[in-house]
């Protein structure tokens, strides 16, 4: 398993090995201790997630109260993303920067993304099945967004803005600024 980190501190790509054979292929998907001797993070799934998103959907950039927040591994299962990281923490020295990969259900990867992160990710073809494990249950009051087109955070896209399929909830987030304004972010405990 390959496990590289990305600019933002506290998120990873992982690649894992396929074991392929005349009958088909075998792939670890997901190795707690590989991983928390890679990158320090003891990632204890408490949940396990299912999107399927049409070409263009994007969602996010979505993040957690902390504590006790919800660190994220992220995974396709059919189809692709442009999968990305958001430092959403205060104090953090890569604050309102961003980070992303290509996560493809041939290539088998996955990214990881730590407690205090946002995340979103952009589906690049039809029928994209993404599967998520996460360290915290769902909370409705603890979950928030910050609109993934804000100007100010400048994510690119692989697909042209004309493209993108956005929830109501995401397209009405606040933007950086504001959400930072508002005391709502998580703070970096770096």
């Amino acid at each position: 398993m390959d496990i590289r980190p990305l600019s933002v501190p506290g998120s990873f790509v992982v690649t894992p090995k396929v074991h392929a054979d005349s009958r088909g292929e075998f792939v670890e998907s997901f190795r707690r201790d590989l991983l928390r001797d890679a990158t320090g993070l003891d990632f204890v799934a408490a949940q396990g997630n299912l999107s399927v998103s049409s070409r263009g959907t994007l969602r996010g950039i979505h993040y957690a109260d902390v504590p006790p927040g919800q660190a994220k591994y992220v995974m396709c299962a059919t189809g692709s993303i442009q999968d990305f990281v958001v430092d959403l923490r205060v104090g953090s020295p890569t604050f309102g920067q961003w980070d992303q990969a290509t996560i493809s259900a041939g290539e088998r990867n996955a990214i990881v993304l730590d407690v205090g992160l946002g995340h979103a990710f952009l589906a690049l073809e039809d029928n994209t099945t993404v599967s998520y494990l996460v360290t915290d249950h769902y909370k409705p009051h603890a979950e928030h967004a910050i609109n993934p087109v804000d100007p100010e955070i400048g994510l690119q896209f692989a697909l042209d803005a004309s493209e993108l399929l956005l929830s109501d909830k995401d397209r009405a987030a606040d933007s950086l600024s504001q959400a930072h304004a508002g005391g709502g972010l998580p703070r970096w405990e770096g």
